[in-house]
């Protein structure tokens, strides 16, 4: 069965609405949805097509065309659909799908509503290709039509400077991870001669660990950028500007995960680099908790949904780091997450609907009961996301933190203690978020009137609440996930320092004491409507995102800026200078040998006859000598 058709539906949905103009205002959300519903569908198909082959027949690889056939680099455009990839495929036009239908809703008096539809099928079409190539070059075209397609939606309203400010930042940002994989594609050539995954793959075991280490360091780097790990998380926050429905579709399901992909997909090349997987777990750890504390001081509701997102991608990439025993758990987190994150974004789009696009927890309070179908369906995702049983955070962060901890000796403590501590602060911003938005006091100006979101936005929230609920049992019960991924990830016999219902009793009480801690803080108390000016160093430094850009300015970008004045010196004086001082000796010379050029007969003659004088002379030195 062709693969083709997953990409090329939202991509041809995409190009009608864009070509189309204004023609297709009045039907083009329709068809931005059923072309991502379509590419869903056809998805299932070949699902249901692979899971009916036995385990080691479970690859279809589809050769389109000869792409770049140029002397030794010869690359064909093709897609691979495997254990691996289709698990992407499902959840990108799966929750895609969801959240195109909920967009229905939110962007229906937005005059560019045709125009965001044709965005979010480019953005679907492009991460597809991302997951379907089978090598890397068709890869980075996905990563690059990602980053595109991201650009313009998070500037979709790019009349207020806050928003295209933001699609700017992330731009720039994830331009400078995406440099990290197009250097690895050129080492990756110079040292196997292919970009293609089976080339590059079967060159690793014949490789020195020194070309592995900088290839697993550099496709580290782009995964830094596109999933938000420090030191490239700057632009997450800030893309908040977006609609709502961007939100969940690239920080929850697609976008932000692509780096979790891409660490994974290349687990032949990292598990030969030691190096690079401690440089992947290091990573991941901090980010863990440099998200989480980041989201412990934000009062808006997407922006304390951006920084959680941040972390989750945290403990993704800290399971991914640890190689062969964390890649499918990984994965199932990723999966989990898609699910609960896009619901939990979701659900914060319906607050901000019935409340006149007001993002400030702080003026908030009371709505479970004037919105209890966003209530029960975020509530749902935030039972999820802070790991409670039997909900899908559940089973997948709860099997990230005894890997962590399984790795052993004083790296395994380090990394099962971060993310230990991690799920304790999860649970305290999390519930701050639930108690500050639908608990409490009414804090909401008087001429605002909250009211639920219509079927078209609540249906896809439910939907997204039952998977929250479901597909962390699903996935993780009889090891599924993990026997469905042997084929691409490996094998590996787990193994624990403590005894699983110990773990879990210990991160059930660490998540119990981060839910006691905001009760206390934000149930029993009065929530000012201005946020505390007299705070900790630590929550200062919360609210400024733990100084990202400022150490991204001092770090890059000063330097930068004098690195390039520094070369515009270089350039004046030196290039500018010998080029320029080279134009004044020809012309000196040409003026020189200008005046020489008189137009008189007599100087010509008197010239002639010196020039014979002086070669007679000459003749005459040389005889008698």
């Amino acid at each position: 069965m062709t693969i083709l058709p997953l990409i090329a539906l939202p991509l041809a949905g995409a190009l009608v609405l864009l070509l189309g103009g204004r023609r297709t205002n009045s039907w083009g959300h329709l068809l931005g949805c059923a072309t991502v519903l379509a590419s869903f569908a056809w998805g299932v198909v070949l699902f249901a097509d692979l899971l009916a082959r036995s385990a080691d027949d479970r690859v279809v690889d589809e050769r389109l065309f000869s792409w770049v056939p140029v002397a030794q680099l010869q690359v064909d455009f093709g897609l691979r659909l495997d254990a691996l990839s289709v698990c992407f495929v499902l959840l990108i036009t799966g929750v895609g799908a969801l959240i195109h239908l909920y967009s229905i809703g939110y962007m229906a008096h937005d005059p560019g509503r045709r125009r965001f539809f044709a965005y979010l099928n480019l953005f679907v079409a492009a991460m597809l290709l991302l997951v379907l190539a089978d090598n890397y070059l068709g890869l980075y075209v996905g990563w690059e039509g990602v980053g595109l397609a991201s650009y313009l939606l998070i500037g979709f309203w790019h009349h207020k400077p806050s928003a295209a400010t933001a699609a700017k930042k992330a731009f720039v940002v994830n331009r400078v991870g995406d440099l990290g994989l197009a250097v690895a594609l050129m080492v990756m050539f110079a040292g196997f001669g292919t970009v293609s995954y089976t080339g590059v793959f079967n060159g690793a075991s014949q490789a020195s660990t020194g070309t592995l280490t900088a290839i697993g360091l550099l496709l580290l780097l782009a995964a830094c950028g596109k999933s938000a790990q420090v030191p490239l998380q700057s632009w997450l926050g800030d893309a908040m500007e977006g609609p709502t429905p961007v939100s969940a579709l690239i920080h929850a399901a697609t976008m932000v995960t692509a780096g979790v992909y891409l660490i994974v997909r290349s687990g032949p090349v990292f598990n030969l680099a030691p190096a690079a997987q401690t440089g992947v777990v290091i990573v991941g750890a901090v980010t863990l908790l440099f998200g989480a504390v980041i989201g412990c001081a934000k009062d808006e509701i997407k922006k304390a949904l951006a920084a959680s997102t941040m972390s989750q991608i945290g403990y993704m990439v800290l399971a991914a780091g640890l190689g062969p025993a964390g890649y499918a758990v990984a994965i199932m987190h990723l999966l989990t997450h898609g699910f609960f994150k896009a619901g939990l974004f979701l659900g914060a789009g319906s607050v901000m609907h019935a409340m006149d696009d007001e993002t400030d927890m702080r003026r908030y309070g009371g709505l479970r009961s004037l919105l209890p179908v966003t209530f029960v369906t975020f509530g749902l995702g935030y039972l999820a996301i802070i790991g409670v049983p039997p909900f899908a955070g559940f089973f997948s962060k709860d099997a990230i933190i005894e890997t962590a901890f399984a790795a052993g000796g004083l790296r395994g403590w380090l990394l099962g203690g971060a993310a230990l501590l991690g799920a304790g602060i999860t649970a305290f911003y999390m519930t701050r978020v639930m108690l500050m938005t639908f608990f409490g006091e009414r804090r909401w100006a008087p001429d605002t009137h909250p009211h639920e979101s219509p079927p078209v936005m609540t249906l896809p929230m439910v939907v997204l609440a039952l998977g929250s609920i479901g597909a962390g049992a699903l996935l993780a019960l009889g090891g599924r996930l993990a026997h469905w991924l042997e084929p691409v990830v490996g094998s590996h016999e787990a193994h624990h320092v403590v005894p699983v219902w110990v773990m879990t009793v210990i991160t059930l009480s660490v998540v119990a004491v981060g839910v006691g801690v905001a009760y206390r803080m934000y149930a029993t108390r009065a929530v000012p409507e201005v946020a505390p000016e007299e705070v900790s160093a630590l929550t200062v430094a919360a609210r400024r995102d733990l100084y990202g850009d400022a150490v991204n300015e001092a770090v890059f970008m000063r330097p930068g800026e004098q690195l390039t004045r520094d070369l515009v010196v270089v350039d004046d004086k030196g290039v500018e200078g010998v080029s320029t001082g080279l134009a004044a000796l020809v012309g000196r010379t040409s003026d020189g040998l200008r005046r020489l050029q008189t137009g008189f007969a007599r100087s010509y003659a008197l010239s002639m006859f010196a020039g014979a004088a002086l070669v007679i002379g000459l003749m005459w030195v040389v005889s008698v000598w």
